[in-house]
């Protein structure tokens, strides 16, 4: 059983405090994060005394905390295990958790599966009997595969040979695999905020701090905050995402990207670009990738332009982190399967046709989700972005949680801003995606827009019950 201390779950909670009541604000709190899985189910959560000392309120105020969740079913309390961190409906006390549970979850950006998915995996299929004398275990990948990702890097105007490439099981595998290769436990990591947050935890799993820089929708990358980290904190990693920056959606510019390499050149630091949303582009001319200004190392996935079922990721970079990579993986795995690469290759036949048809699609679905928003919720600054699969919306008042746990009520679930950064920051912001079909989205933003007004009801009406301020 994991036992999660008083520290980090103050850490995790973040500002955690809202206009309500604070025993209700700290129970919604940690019931989010349970709901975002930054609590593992089973986790035992810190004694009352203890969690109230690190917060500095009352034990009595984390006692009645602890006593919504445990009538939620969100906590069960046995004699001698504590207070244990469970879900609904899964050995803990029934809860109808506000109706008819999740009936839309737009928690993850994504699109569904590529048309030609299902004619590629017939073809790949007719392919695999020619790879069957060998023994399967593949730890950098087809070499026909790994050629046809060199030519494409090559055409974006990174020259790029085979022997620089290494197939792996999806992005975040590759995230992972970079930061147990590159990272030891006194190591720095400069990476964004906001961020994606499952690279937080690869990260933060192998190093021992992580230091952030603000990236913002409009503005970008803050360029003082990029010299300072490199310069100050040293980093041994960073890792950023300079392509369709999720949540935000910004694109670095290319005299940035040149700044940013060279203030990593000076820091010795190893830069790692994730490029999952490069390609998703709906207008403007590409960006330079990161590597045409100094040895940057490339992460590229089918995850996000072809279908989240397919793992089939990719890194990009010098012979020689090659070479660390493949003695490293080892220890973690025995290859990428041989099916899935042919799968990916025959997808790579007409890579290109495939971007157009999703530009297309997501050009369509950031104009429905911009109509609906404005219409229903005019008061949300909503970012028009050039490409990717989200925006990051601004909703004018620090109330993303409590507006996320209003609409999971209601059927639909949504990434919280605090899911994408640290110490819970990012309250005033909701990551939405355009990238789900018409209907899906008109649904969500009927959901949120009633959750919205119930909110705003609720804070009302305790603002009429607030002392007058004199």
């Amino acid at each position: 059983m994991m036992v999660l201390t008083a520290r980090r779950l103050a850490a995790e909670l973040g500002s955690w405090r809202t206009a309500g009541p604070a025993y209700a604000a700290l129970a919604d709190r940690i019931r989010l994060l349970t709901l975002d899985g930054r609590i593992p189910l089973g986790s035992r959560l810190p004694a009352e005394r203890e969690l109230a000392v690190q917060l500095a309120v009352s034990r009595t105020l984390v006692a009645a905390a602890y006593a919504r969740l445990r009538s939620a079913g969100y906590v069960q309390s046995t004699r001698g295990s504590g207070s244990v961190v469970a879900m609904p409906g899964r050995g803990a006390p029934a809860h109808d958790d506000g109706g008819s549970g999740v009936v839309l979850d737009l928690s993850k950006a994504a699109l569904p599966a590529a048309p030609q998915v299902g004619e590629a995996a017939v073809r790949a299929a007719s392919e695999l009997p020619a790879y069957l004398n060998g023994d399967g275990y593949d730890l950098l990948g087809l070499p026909r595969l790994r050629q046809a990702l060199a030519d494409r890097y090559t055409a974006r105007g990174v020259p790029t040979e085979p022997g620089q490439l290494m197939v792996t099981l999806g992005a975040q595998h590759a995230i992972s695999l970079l930061a147990r290769t590159w990272l030891t436990r006194s190591d720095t990591v400069l990476v964004e905020a906001p961020s994606y947050p499952h690279a937080y935890e690869a990260l933060r799993a192998a190093g021992r701090r992580l230091v952030p820089v603000s990236v913002g929708a409009g503005d970008g990358w803050d360029d003082d905050g990029l010299e300072q980290a490199f310069d100050r904190a040293r980093p041994a990693l960073a890792y950023v995402m300079p392509d369709f920056h999720n949540p935000t959606g910004a694109v670095m510019p290319p005299g940035q990207r040149e700044r940013l390499m060279s203030a990593a050149a000076r820091a010795g630091t190893v830069v790692v670009a994730d490029e999952t949303m490069a390609e998703l582009r709906i207008e403007g001319d590409a960006e330079p990738p990161l590597a045409a200004f100094g040895p940057a190392v490339l992460i590229g996935s089918m995850g996000k332009t072809v279908w989240g079922g397919l793992r089939i990721g990719w890194i990009r970079a010098e012979r020689e982190v090659i070479r660390r990579l493949v003695q490293s993986r080892y220890a973690q795995d025995l290859g990428t399967p041989i099916l899935e690469q042919l799968i990916a290759l025959e997808m790579l036949g007409d890579y290109d046709a495939l971007l157009r048809f999703r530009a297309q699609q997501l050009a369509d679905g950031q104009r429905e989700l911009g109509r609906l928003l404005a219409a229903q919720l005019p008061g949300w600054d909503v970012p028009r972005v050039s490409g990717g699969l989200c925006t990051w919306v601004n909703l004018g008042a620090p109330v993303s949680s409590e507006l996320a746990l209003a609409a999971r009520d209601r059927g639909l679930l949504l990434g919280a801003g605090p899911r994408f950064g640290m110490d819970g920051v990012f309250e005033r912001f909701l990551r939405v995606p355009f990238s789900y079909p018409a209907e899906d989205t008109r649904r969500a933003v009927g959901i949120l827009a009633g959750a919205w007004a119930a909110l705003d009801g609720s804070r009302s009406a305790r603002d009429d019950f607030a002392p007058a301020l004199v």
